[in-house]
């Protein structure tokens, strides 16, 4: 299958590696990872609440499900060392506020091509998660609807204690926070044109809703 080959040697050595990391981090718990097709064209979709959020569910589904996942990922971080190992993972920059529609273009091709690929449809980390989700944008159902690619909603939480929107939190790192990934069932499209992108947001929003409180509840977060 086409999406098998995106799975490089930078994720057979990276995402164990980052699994490691996060242990070390973090009381990791997964539900659901066998959501995620083995094969074939798939959307992640989960929630945005830290900057570690992308890297670390890559390092999730690349371990868990073994399965590779380019990532749209905010242009900017694409600098230096760290920008070596996105390109080499084959993750998708996009430059945010200008309409980069390049980058979509880039996301569907993949999915029609069968890969796995990852977009947080709240457009950027949450400054307080806490208060709930985000508005979901646009870009979600512009890949989904097109393609019918199955979308996966994850719920993540924990991820914030390290490092929140406003920055990593340096006190008590001799603490181990639970971060949790919640993967749900895949929401398939109707036939193109069956739905519309409104009515195809709100059924992804209901079903994240409800991951994300399960999320916070293995988390140890009262709802």
């Amino acid at each position: 299958m086409p999406g098998d080959r995106e799975r490089n040697w930078i994720w057979i050595v990276g995402a164990p590696l980052v699994r490691a990391l996060m242990a070390l981090l973090f009381r990791v718990r997964i539900e659901g990872a066998g959501n995620v097709p083995a094969r074939g064209p798939a959307l992640l979709a989960p929630n945005h609440v830290s900057v570690l959020d992308g890297p670390m569910l890559a390092a999730v589904t690349g371990t868990a499900g073994r399965r590779a996942v380019r990532n749209i990922v905010a242009a900017e971080v694409f600098t230096g060392f760290f920008g070596w190992v996105l390109r080499q993972a084959r993750q998708i920059p996009i430059r945010r506020g200008v309409g980069d529609t390049g980058a979509l273009d880039e996301a569907l091709q993949a999915l029609r091509d069968g890969t796995c690929v990852g977009i947080f449809p709240e457009g950027r980390v949450n400054d307080d998660p806490s208060a709930g989700l985000q508005r979901i944008r646009s870009g979600l159902t512009r890949l989904a609807l097109p393609t019918g690619a199955a979308v996966i909603p994850v719920g993540t939480w924990g991820a914030q204690r390290r490092w929140p929107r406003a920055g990593v939190v340096r006190a008590r790192w001799w603490r181990r926070p639970t971060l949790v990934f919640v993967f749900g069932a895949p929401l398939v499209p109707g036939p193109v044109g069956s739905e519309s992108p409104l009515a195809f947001r709100q059924r992804y929003l209901v079903e994240l809703e409800r991951i994300v409180r399960r999320a916070r509840t293995l988390g140890g977060d009262a709802v």
